[in-house]
């Protein structure tokens, strides 16, 4: 006996004896996920699942095994998606081994042909388990470039001074999202000045230093000057000890000593306005001038 002939005669068995295989399926998928997805939920994919399952079992209808692997593809990645287990995304597949299995226990007239049906079962969970692992890949991934991008804010300090305060490791693809950013927004505020603050930058060196230069050279040809803040003394240490040349770069150790500095080539000052009770606090210790004799 072949083995198209043999998941022949496997099909029209199990759809024979259908409802009860199904029942049987449901009920150890449901205790497999333990709580869940519904009875009434699991039931009505395992019904489509299971036709999909007997159409390319019977070997008459040549689409059945495309379809079936697209459903399958669609599952997984749901269940991935809804932060399902591994396990408990294969157990939707392997589990109807154990429940054929039960229905042909005392039948050895069908051992060949659940043999073959046991085999394509174990394809079918392989290509459940890839596809779900390349679902939960794709959303790490997600989730990555999400928290790179909150992670790097433009903010707007001044009319036309903007600031990106940088947080954390700085490395080739987080440069390159910090640079993206900075540029985008240099053309959309037309900002003139830029100040990239390193305070919260963990490790200053050689490789943090490049990123910075060829951040700050992609922001000169858009005509901005870049000035680099949050150079603390550990981190001035660091540099001078690599040798690291920022050039003519003007560098800070605060972002409020880079605004000021920005200001000051501009020509501007910030003035303190005195506020009211400030004034009247004035006033009071002013001498009183004597009245006329």
């Amino acid at each position: 006996m072949d083995v198209d002939s043999s998941q022949q005669r496997m099909a029209a068995y199990m759809r024979d004896h259908q409802d009860k295989v199904v029942d049987r399926w449901t009920e150890l998928v449901v205790a497999g996920l333990r709580g869940r997805s519904s009875a009434i939920e699991v039931r009505h994919e395992l019904d489509d699942l299971y036709a999909l399952v007997l159409r390319a079992m019977s070997g008459t209808d040549e689409q059945a095994a495309g379809e079936l692997t697209a459903v399958l593809a669609e599952l997984s990645g749901s269940r991935a998606r809804n932060g399902f287990t591994p396990r408990d995304t294969a157990l939707g597949v392997f589990a109807l081994k154990d429940a054929v299995y039960e229905l042909v226990a005392d039948a050895a007239d069908l051992a060949p042909e659940y043999l073959a049906f046991s085999r394509m079962i174990d394809d079918l969970g392989l290509l459940t388990f890839e596809t779900y692992a390349a679902a939960r890949e794709q959303i790490i991934a997600d989730q990555a470039t999400a928290m790179l991008e909150l992670s790097t804010p433009v903010i707007r300090l001044w009319d036309g001074v903007i600031a990106v305060p940088l947080v954390g490791a700085l490395d080739s693809a987080r440069t390159q999202l910090v640079m993206e950013k900075l540029l985008e927004t240099l053309v959309a505020t037309g900002a003139d000045h830029a100040v990239l603050d390193i305070t919260g930058v963990s490790t200053v060196d050689t490789e943090v230093a490049q990123h910075l230069l060829k951040t700050v050279s992609a922001a000169r040809l858009l005509g901005a000057e870049c000035i680099v803040s949050g150079i603390r003394p550990q981190v001035a240490q660091t540099i001078v000890s690599l040798g690291i040349e920022f050039g003519d770069i003007a560098t800070k150790a605060t972002l409020a000593d880079a605004l000021a500095h920005v200001l000051d080539r501009r020509g501007q000052r910030i003035g303190q306005q005195r506020t009211g009770q400030q004034r009247l606090g004035q006033q009071r210790t002013e001498p009183q001038q004597p009245g006329p004799a």
